[in-house]
């Protein structure tokens, strides 16, 4: 991939972000109507609606990635602490032209990384114990460029947003299939009109399986791009390569969770029937493939 076309393709991740999480908005906010609704709330469901949705989107603005990073379990490395990660991190910050982000790490023995963050001057990038305990250095470095490359090509932005938005979409639809269970609320069944239940009901229960899917839409391709930026930045594909090798098979975190694990380098959770079908990243042997073509 040339450069014309890395910076091209950032441009469009800028792009498809913006729509992508006016989408997702739009979702929560008929969600929480839909909610309301049933809730016996009615009309006054879409007040309520808009009201809450412009206070969440700030709020994951805001507080996205700290909310995320305490759900992970991470803890913030001190400026002396860990000086190897410490360094490599800040030379890559520095050949991507950005500032350096603050480092993070998981007390935990599978082998994976993520990035998040609004933008990249306030970004973060954490690593498990078990990636800084067994990789070489140009794995590392491998590694932690790929987390630079999603920094500088602003995926966070749309991937904090999104796993955040996602998040309380699906309570949301949690409450729609207990309200199904139930059989609905009083009032709606004496005054309600039954259609708009039905709707309600429906939008409640599905909208949590739409904001996945406009969630997965574009990871697998950003993926793939920052693979590319980070052999680009360190100039050694073979270094990442190797190191998505050694994570393939040992990714799995204990602190990853169904709404975050679209954020870190490889598949946190265990696999499933459904992995393939819902799969956050491409496979890693195409990864691999790609970049020791480069």
């Amino acid at each position: 991939m040339d450069k014309v076309n890395i910076f091209d393709a950032i441009e469009a991740n800028k792009r498809n972000s913006l729509i992508l999480i006016l989408l997702m908005s739009s979702l929560l906010f008929f969600s929480v109507a839909a909610a309301g609704y049933l809730f016996g709330l009615n009309e006054m469901g879409f007040v309520f609606a808009i009201f809450a949705t412009v206070v969440y989107v700030l709020f994951a603005y805001g507080a996205g990635a700290q909310t995320i990073l305490s759900i992970s379990g991470a803890r913030e490395l001190d400026e002396g602490e860990e000086p190897f990660i410490q360094n490599v991190v800040e030379g890559l910050a520095i050949a991507a032209g950005i500032p350096k982000p603050r480092i993070w790490v998981m007390e935990d023995e599978g082998m994976n990384a993520f990035a998040t963050g609004i933008e990249p001057k306030n970004s973060h990038i954490v690593f498990t114990r078990g990636l800084l305990k067994n990789m070489k250095r140009e794995e590392l470095e491998g590694v932690a460029a790929h987390e630079i490359s999603h920094i500088g090509n602003y995926d966070i932005r749309f991937a904090t947003l999104a796993v955040i938005m996602v998040g309380a979409i699906a309570i949301l639809g949690e409450f729609g299939w207990r309200f199904a269970g139930f059989g609905g609320s009083r009032s709606n069944r004496k005054g309600g009109s039954a259609a708009l239940l039905i709707i309600a009901l429906a939008f409640a229960i599905l909208a949590p399986i739409f904001a996945t899917l406009v969630k997965l839409a574009l990871s697998r391709q950003r993926e793939y791009l920052a693979d590319a930026n980070a052999a680009k930045l360190t100039r050694y594909p073979a270094g990442l390569a190797g190191a998505l090798e050694k994570i393939s098979g040992h990714a799995s975190v204990s602190g990853a969770t169904g709404t975050t694990a679209s954020l870190y380098i490889a598949d946190p959770l265990k696999k499933s029937m459904l992995s393939g079908l819902l799969a956050t990243h491409p496979p890693i042997e195409e990864r691999v493939k790609r970049l020791r073509a480069m």
